[in-house]
């Protein structure tokens, strides 16, 4: 194990230190890692009787509101948080404090009075301007998540033009339980509430720093504020502090184009600095893990900050300043000058001045907006996830978890018959798309008028790439040049180029075929950011030793899919798999192909040979009777969809302690030597770990 043991000292130092609640040097012992969250208090009988009276008062009158027709069921999730937020802190043990059953008393009559609205057919809510919480079902497991959201006093749901919308990442809080995440969003309007600004306040499916899951869930919230307010699309920023800085940066190097602007404060911006500084974590991470950090670490993306304006906050005695540090450095490697406002003598919170400075700076970008058309597109990616910015996108890459860039310049010349340049380099790419929307195209329209007309024979489009350089000017030569026919009379144009067999640059799309691609190119943690299905084996298994395991790592996964994204995991028999499902979802089977029919069906399709007596990987084999396969691989049923085998995500308990530590810990396949048990890091020893190449092989 990677992280199994530090030295005797360090113990040393855990056993005479001060106990903290989070963070301490104890919270990096993987053998002894407290339970998050922790286990709640005991809910008096008396109150446990009356909570129990009214929960199931609400869930006959939601039964009541499904069943009427006349009702707005798209309303049903604003009523349905507060039935799922006391049922689970029931069920769950997760009442922090006694305090906590007053607060789940006024949810469930918040819950109660909202459904005699709705059943009425006047949800009062739905127009009220202030502190509003709301909720949505996800796509991911169809469980209903909630968000906050303040609307300004000066919206007018039925007159109001589209409105500024800031999503603001709330701090790392492992007893932010629905019910305490509800009360705080109907009682404190947070950090920042700027005048005629909507602010949303994503839940993120508990404490996870946005991430996976938590992802999804800001993407899933913005996208249902937007269909309930009128939101200025070019008017979205991201902002957060402390584990919510740490989505800020995420989400501004990630989604560049989104946004008119991101303010993150504190937090981290990478996982192996950050720990070593703010954690004092000794690391020795395996080969696969050093190059999944890739996939989280903002500072290998800061190129992408050239689409998104950037304010960033650190108190100056603040440990977490360090974030900041690390993501001006790498700015400044593209000469850009990180915008840092460091609060004199300030720890780990804002001081009233600085705050005054970030929101008279956020209001300026608010008045531009989102940037529109920029003659120079900058897009760096280390997955075919997140690939595209603006009018580009990497379609393919030579080598996943390797940086890869797509530039795209567009400029007007003075060339008889060739008024305007398209410049495009690449690194890492082997496929592209170049695609202006009407109006996106950044030429002047006397120059767009001129394309138009003789004697203009097109838009020169000259292709530069790093690896064709590098083998000299010939290669270089061969596909220089493409001969576009120029854009159409809207202005809008599309562009496409690909490596062939030969490895040269054509024209046109990527032919059909199994490869990695945009939302279908892994790791095993992929698959949990869309909708899924755990299928449970019902034969049983050729090794007695790998049933167990994998029924044992099931039951976890189900757990824990709750306890840390705060979902419902989907759980069917291998029998009751319909083509509905397979053609809807990510799914994640368990089990062997002997105990798993649905396994056993496609096994023969997978890269991974798998049999009774042995596992095979490429050129390495495994006995079948000590170990087990886990991977992700399009489902041979349905490639537009996963197959995972035996796994959920894969970080575990050891990772809750720390949100830094919540990145991918196995690539696209792994085998496990089930004669080590499972732990808090993995599920026994990883005897083999890799990921598979661009066409999905070993």
């Amino acid at each position: 194990m990677s992280r199994s043991h530090l030295s005797l000292l360090l113990i040393c130092l855990c056993c005479v230190s001060s106990v903290r609640a989070t963070d301490g040097l104890q919270d990096n012992l993987p053998d002894n890692v407290r339970r998050i969250p922790a286990p709640g208090v005991a809910v008096p009988d008396d109150r446990r009787a009356a909570m129990t009276a009214q929960l199931q008062l609400l869930q006959q009158q939601l039964k009541q509101l499904r069943e009427t027709p006349t009702v707005d069921q798209s309303l049903l999730p604003d009523v349905m948080i507060f039935e799922r937020a006391v049922r689970c802190a029931l069920e769950y043990d997760e009442f922090f404090d006694v305090k906590e059953f007053d607060k789940a008393d006024d949810l469930l009559a918040e819950g109660l009075s909202r459904a005699q609205q709705l059943q009425a057919g006047k949800p009062e809510w739905t127009t009220r301007t202030g502190l509003v919480v709301r909720g949505y079902i996800s796509r991911i497991d169809q469980t209903v998540q909630p968000y906050g959201l303040i609307v300004p006093s000066t919206y007018d749901l039925h007159h109001s033009v589209p409105t500024r919308l800031d999503v603001w990442f709330h701090g790392r809080g492992e007893k932010l339980s629905e019910v305490n995440f509800l009360w705080e969003r109907m009682r404190n309007p947070g950090e920042f509430a700027p005048p005629h600004t909507l602010v949303l306040h994503p839940y993120g499916r508990y404490c996870n720093a946005f991430k996976f899951a938590g992802e999804m869930d800001v993407l899933e919230a913005i996208e249902d504020v937007g269909r309930r307010y009128r939101v200025d699309e070019d008017r979205v920023s991201v902002r957060g502090f402390s584990m919510g800085g740490a989505a800020c940066w995420q989400f501004a190097t990630h989604y560049s184009d989104r946004w008119f602007a991101a303010a993150p404060g504190a937090g981290f911006s990478e996982t192996p600095q950050f720990l070593k500084v703010f954690q004092k974590e000794q690391l020795q991470p395996q080969p696969w893990e050093q190059r999944l950090w890739n996939l989280y670490d903002c500072d290998k993306w800061a190129l992408n900050l050239t689409h998104c304006p950037t304010i960033a906050y650190s108190g100056q005695n603040d440990s977490q300043k360090q974030a900041a540090d690390v993501m001006e450095q790498a700015l400044a490697g593209h000469g850009i000058r990180l915008r840092h406002i460091i609060g004199a003598g300030m720890g780990h919170k804002y001081d009233a001045a600085s705050k005054q400075v970030i929101e008279q700076t956020m209001a300026s970008l608010a008045k531009s907006g989102r940037e529109q058309a920029p003659p120079l597109i900058s897009l760096t990616t280390y997955s075919l996830r997140y690939n595209r910015m603006k009018a580009a996108t990497i379609d393919g890459m030579l080598e996943h978890w390797q940086p890869a860039t797509l530039m795209v310049w567009c400029r007007e010349t003075e060339k008889p018959g060739h008024p305007a340049h398209l410049q495009i380099n690449t690194e890492n790419v082997s496929a592209f798309t170049v695609n202006f929307a009407a109006g996106e195209l950044p030429l002047s329209p006397e120059t767009l008028n001129r394309l138009h007309h003789p004697p203009s024979r097109g838009l020169v489009v000259e292709l530069i790439s790093a690896e064709d350089q590098q083998k000299g000017p010939a290669a270089h030569l061969q596909m220089s040049f493409l001969h576009a026919e120029g854009p159409f009379s809207d202005g809008s144009m599309r562009i496409q180029g690909h490596r062939n067999e030969q490895g040269k640059w054509v024209e046109g799309p990527l032919p059909a075929g199994l490869r990695k691609q945009h939302l279908l190119q892994g790791p095993i943690d992929d698959a949990f950011m869309d909708a899924f299905v755990f299928v449970r084996p019902t034969g049983k298994a050729a090794n007695e030793q790998a049933g167990r395991w994998a029924d044992a790592e099931l039951t976890r996964a189900i757990e824990h899919w709750r306890r840390h994204f705060r979902g419902d995991a989907r759980v069917v028999n291998d029998s009751e798999v319909t083509d509905e499902l397979i053609q809807s979802a990510n799914l994640v089977l368990w089990g062997d192909p002997q105990s798993n029919s649905l396994l056993g069906k496609i096994a023969g399709q997978l890269p991974v040979h798998w049999t009774s007596e042995s596992i095979t990987v490429g050129t390495q084999k495994f006995d079948s009777a000590t170990h087990a396969p886990v991977l992700i691989y399009p489902n041979p049923l349905n490639p537009q969809r996963y197959v995972v085998l035996n796994s959920s995500f894969t970080f575990r308990d050891y990772a809750y302690l720390n949100n830094a530590r919540q990145v991918p810990m196995l690539p696209d396949w792994a085998v496990i030597d089930l004669t080590t048990p499972p732990n808090s890091v993995w599920p026994g020893r990883i005897a083999a770990a890799g990921f598979f190449n661009e066409s999905w092989q070993p």
